[in-house]
């Protein structure tokens, strides 16, 4: 293999470092951050990300999904977080369905 075979298939650090996205999942090393992260980020709620991982560490998965596609399916919602929130503590006062 001679040097220039080699540079053919490598880009340069300066080009990687500049496309890598620093900000968006830096801290994410687990699966229920990354589901928290894209539940927060799918119901526009981003400054509250923090809650949506600790709902995802905590609660049930099937409780958490039924209370997004109840949120997804819903015509005309003027704030899919709130809507998702009041879901989420109807299905916890309906009882064990989730434990």
């Amino acid at each position: 293999m001679t040097r220039g075979d080699f540079r053919q298939g490598m880009q340069p650090i300066g080009k990687i470092l500049e496309e890598f996205n620093w900000d968006k999942k830096k801290y994410i090393s687990r699966e229920f951050q990354d589901y928290g992260y894209r539940l927060a980020e799918e119901l526009g709620d981003l400054k509250r990300k923090a809650l949506y991982i600790k709902f995802a560490k905590e609660l049930p998965r099937p409780l958490l999904e039924e209370a997004r596609t109840f949120v997804k399916d819903a015509y005309n919602v003027k704030n899919k977080a709130r809507l998702f929130m009041w879901k989420v503590n109807q299905l916890r006062k309906a009882g064990n369905k989730y434990q």
